[in-house]
């Protein structure tokens, strides 16, 4: 969980994460899953990619995840992946994964601020499609 230069980071909006994200998941050929801990003033305290999976999906280990975040005393989380064909629009899969990370956060205090999910050259965010 090495934040690395930008650890203290504020990652107060969807724009600043997507361009700390962005570059790396755009250029996968694989799905990944990563996770921006945030501590109490939005700043990164924490950037851990939880799934490496194929072309088609990847898996999300809940358990490791909120073991990171409460060891980490996360305040917020902001999940990100990837999808190698390209559109980054949600599938049904990702609209139930984050759904499942938001009910497990909630009651633990967590606020789950945003899901991205890049393809090709465009990023969607569920905040701004509504879906959290």
């Amino acid at each position: 969980m090495q934040p690395g230069a930008f650890q203290g980071r504020e990652i107060s909006d969807t724009g600043t994460a997507a361009a700390l994200l962005g570059p790396a998941l755009r250029a996968l050929d694989h799905e990944e899953f990563h996770v921006l801990h945030l501590g109490a003033e939005l700043g990164l305290i924490g950037h851990e990619t939880y799934a490496i999976g194929s072309e088609g999906g990847v898996d999300v280990p809940l358990r490791a995840l909120f073991r990171d975040a409460l060891a980490l005393e996360s305040h917020a989380l902001i999940l990100a992946h990837n999808h190698p064909d390209g559109d980054p629009h949600p599938s049904m899969a990702d609209k139930v994964v984050t759904r499942r990370i938001v009910d497990v956060a909630r009651p633990l205090d967590i606020a789950v601020l945003d899901h991205l999910i890049f393809g090709g050259g465009a990023w969607t965010s569920f905040r701004k499609l509504g879906l959290i």
